[in-house]
């Protein structure tokens, strides 16, 4: 008790539920390793980190980071097929709705698996945004 944090160590916060916890630091990590979009973020408010418009800054960060972004969001995709793929497998036959489980992983753009697009920045944000609310 009355540890300090670790740097690098994943915080667990039982109160926002958040599954994508990784997904959303990894995303952070590669962002902060553009300098422009280091900057753009140090200096946006709040405001315009939820109202998407930082999310436009996507498409100056260079393309190293693009493309590091575009293997996280494929690697969360697949993370998420699996977990959709044990939930089917552990309620065999009932009528799973595909699209409804789909629907619950609203932090991507699960119609676009396999690049990191300024949609997806938006609403990973405002996922975010909504659970600490």
């Amino acid at each position: 008790k009355g540890e300090g944090h670790v740097e690098g160590e994943k915080i667990e916060n039982p109160d926002t539920g958040l599954y994508y916890d990784e997904y959303l630091r990894q995303v952070i990590d590669v962002l902060e390793t553009d300098k422009h979009f280091r900057e753009k973020l140090q200096t946006a408010d709040i405001e315009e980190i939820k109202s998407g418009k930082l999310s436009r800054e996507l498409d100056l960060v260079s393309h190293h980071v693009r493309t590091r972004l575009d293997e996280l969001k494929r690697q969360e995709v697949a993370r998420l097929r699996m977990l959709i793929k044990a939930k089917m497998d552990s309620v065999q036959d009932t009528g799973i709705d595909h699209q409804a489980l789909l629907k619950q992983f609203e932090h991507l753009n699960h119609q676009n698996p396999d690049t990191f697009e300024p949609k997806d920045l938006d609403m990973l944000i405002r996922a975010v945004s909504a659970r600490h609310q």
